[in-house]
């Protein structure tokens, strides 16, 4: 499943189709085979033939009857969802989270775990496989039932090659994620940066289904972007589009992991607002945060602000603020230039949304041309914890079902 088609051989041929097959009857079933024929303008006698052996493989099995246009009412198709899963892992830039879930893409089971310090890239790999052995052992069904795993991985990556090119919070390099993952699990392995993962995700299960131009922006320790252009995934040249966390805010604003200064990192990660509230005590504010760490600033963090500003503290309800401003910024450019339907907010953004989103979408007003601001829907993602965990195992399940990259239902023959 993971390795490409042969372009022009029978068997690719005959596995594309297949995998039109799998994609109609996931998108409108249960169905007909005269109407997959209809859909896929295959004939009628490869349906068949084809039809039987995904339910052979127990990909596919036959539900309800359909209603009789004359003469015996047709036996309509499903998707098998509850007799496979998919493993979707989501490397952070402090922990890896595996989930289990069925080829629907509900979640069965999950772990997390946290990296040691200062590790290796043969320990993250042994974290990473650690969490993955765990959550495979918990979910039950034998090896078997598993079609793949899906890895959702922070920083650059190469999808191609299943690679981690550059790690930023880990400081590692040339991570072989995809060959380790292999060698230890016998499945197919998919790599892709997390966020990239996570807009993949929201085509499927999210906001984003049934769109077909929207950005996914992740909000976090690190700040990246997921593209979707015309129903496909956007990864660029070099497997770096999307890297809006390192466009230019404040060119005299502070300066960045990636040696620039005033990235949009620098003024929304979960590291700004920790700096910009530690800023605001030391001149004198008063913020009951100073009281929850003992008087040591340093231990403030995203998540101390966010619970702070709910119980009205200024110092939290104004570094919300002008991070939402901020934000805004970052998002005009990205109307300004992608002209999206829709923007999708995660991460820790989307836990304070009530204190961002306003001075947001009032920065998006000033800094957005009239056309795309009119175009664009700003929402939060509704996938939770798991949203980026959910865009790992969804690219296993996109090369299931579309290993050309197909959208819908369009002829392959």
């Amino acid at each position: 499943m993971s390795e490409s088609i042969p372009v022009g051989s029978f068997q690719g041929m005959k596995s594309l189709n297949k995998s039109a097959i799998l994609n109609v009857v996931r998108q409108y079933g249960p169905i007909s085979r005269a109407k997959i024929a209809k859909l896929t303008k295959l004939t009628p006698p490869t349906v068949t033939n084809l039809v039987g052996e995904l339910i052979e493989s127990h990909l596919v099995v036959e539900s309800t009857l359909g209603e009789s246009t004359g003469g015996r009412k047709p036996i309509l198709l499903r998707i098998n969802s509850s007799a496979f899963c998919v493993i979707g892992v989501y490397a952070g830039a402090k922990r890896v989270k595996a989930v289990t879930a069925h080829l629907d893409g509900k979640v069965v089971q999950q772990v997390e775990m946290k990296y040691s310090d200062n590790q290796t890239s043969e320990q993250f790999l042994l974290t990473l496989e650690s969490a993955v052995e765990k959550v495979m052992q918990s979910t039950l069904p034998i090896q078997e039932s598993f079609l793949g795993i899906g890895v959702g991985m922070h920083g650059l990556v190469d999808p191609e090659q299943g690679l981690s090119l550059f790690a930023p919070h880990l400081n590692l390099r040339h991570i072989p994620i995809k060959a380790a993952l292999e060698k230890r699990f016998k499945l197919p392995v998919e790599v892709e940066n997390d966020v990239r993962a996570q807009a993949l995700g929201e085509s499927w299960f999210g906001k984003g289904a049934g769109i077909s131009n929207f950005i996914c922006v992740h909000v976090g320790t690190g700040v990246g972007a997921g593209i979707i252009i015309d129903n496909k995934l956007y990864r660029g040249t070099s497997f770096t589009a999307g890297e809006i966390g390192h466009t230019t805010i404040d060119s005299n604003g502070p300066r960045c992991s990636c040696g620039n200064y005033g990235c949009l990192e620098t003024m929304v990660g979960g590291a700004a607002l920790a700096r910009r509230a530690q800023q605001a005590i030391r001149y004198g504010k008063e913020s009951m945060i100073e009281e929850w760490v003992a008087g040591d600033i340093e231990k403030i963090d995203g998540e101390m602000l966010c619970r702070a500003a709910k119980l009205g503290d200024p110092v939290a309800i104004e570094v919300l603020a002008d991070t939402g401003r901020y934000l805004g910024i970052g998002l005009a450019n990205l109307i300004n230039t992608l002209n999206p339907a829709l923007i999708i907010l995660s991460g820790g953004v989307s836990r304070a949304e009530h204190f961002i989103l306003k001075p947001l979408l009032k920065t998006l007003e000033k800094r957005t041309l009239t056309k795309p601001a009119d175009a664009v829907t700003i929402a939060i993602s509704e996938l939770g914890e798991n949203a980026i965990a959910i865009g790992g195992f969804t690219l296993v399940l996109n090369k299931l079902f579309t290993p050309a990259g197909l959208g819908d239902a369009v002829e392959i023959i």
